[in-house]
């Protein structure tokens, strides 16, 4: 097995380039803590409902904070160390619930619901979902990467008040990054959750599906949780099988990319097909089938004759397919 990958690959995917230093070395050192927290240079980002809050600005969006502008957009619930960037620390601030008003419209037909959140009277803020703020550029993409850490870490905060060994409440710890039951002394820490994204490949053909989920257009690579007790590897070849019928031999890594919903790790993989008659899952997808390269060509440029298209560049999945499109993937 041969391997031609660029060390750059894995920032080039939505959520990952971020300039801060996490700074896990102080999260326990009070005083500098207090320090970093009231300086004048520090910002916050502000986490309502599971979404940024960003300022309105002429011909964008900020959604940096300082803590006076902080505290007129709501009660903080909670307040976590991002880490430190040239200008100074940022943290992130989660409000309690109701600092964010949920609207909602049901279609015609009453079988969509389209929620909107706003800040109550408050014109020069914007709430927005972190996945369409991503894909609609309103922010540079190192601080899409900041946003995402903290949506996930906030998430993690507000579904963890409780110890889930004895029931009692827990306390924040570590400038955010572990929480402590006073009952118990369990300590509990932010969860990942690692997912695995692959490309089966058979000589100049690629394997992808389509779920339900998507597009009717669009298709992408198969993905699902790795389990407890289980390789990388492993893991590929499983849910390979289960998805497709097809048997996987060598795997090998591309890149990976946090994904903030709510704290995945998407490992991307390509991986040695051994056979190549489909037996799909039908529960799991909709279609699946092999695309040669240059059907792949075509979907990326979303020329190809059939409709299909390939995933957002937002997503792992399309730099996958870029990646072996162009021979940075790891041949067999």
């Amino acid at each position: 097995m041969t391997f031609n990958l660029p060390s750059e690959l894995s920032a080039r995917t939505g959520f990952a380039l971020s300039p801060l230093d996490r700074m896990s070395e102080i999260r326990e050192d009070a005083p500098v803590l207090a320090a970093m927290r009231s300086a004048a240079e520090t910002r916050f980002v502000v986490i309502g409902r599971d979404r940024p809050i960003l300022k309105r600005l002429d011909g964008g969006y900020d959604p940096f904070f300082t803590a006076a502008e902080a505290q007129t957009v709501g009660r903080a619930r909670e307040t976590v160390l991002l880490g430190k960037r040239d200008e100074g620390a940022i943290y992130a601030i989660l409000l309690e619930d109701n600092a964010v008003d949920i609207i909602e419209v049901a279609d015609e037909g009453g079988l969509i619901d389209t929620r909107t959140f706003v800040v109550p009277g408050r014109n020069d803020l914007f709430v927005h979902d972190l996945r369409a703020m991503a894909t609609e550029g309103l922010v540079p993409a190192d601080v899409i990467g900041i946003l995402g850490q903290a949506k996930s870490v906030m998430h993690w905060h507000r579904r963890h008040s409780f110890c889930a060994n004895c029931g009692a409440s827990t306390e924040m710890a570590a400038a955010g990054w572990r929480r402590e039951c006073r009952s118990c002394k369990v300590q509990h820490f932010p969860r990942t959750d690692p997912v695995v994204i692959m490309l089966g490949i058979s000589g100049d053909d690629c394997l992808l599906g389509r779920s339900g989920r998507f597009g009717k257009t669009m298709f992408s690579a198969l993905a699902g949780f790795l389990e407890p007790g289980e390789t990388i590897e492993d893991a590929v070849r499983r849910e390979i099988k289960e998805e497709s019928g097809i048997n996987i031999g060598r795997v090998g890594y591309v890149a990976s990319q946090p994904w903030p919903f709510p704290a995945s790790l998407m490992i991307g993989c390509v991986a040695e097909a051994l056979n190549r008659d489909i037996v799909m899952d039908k529960v799991e997808l909709e279609d699946c089938r092999w695309f040669s390269r240059n059907d792949v060509e075509l979907m990326l440029k979303r020329e190809h004759p059939g409709g299909y298209t390939a995933p957002h560049p937002l997503a792992i999945a399309h730099h996958l397919l870029r990646a072996w499109r162009d021979g940075e993937t790891p041949t067999f």
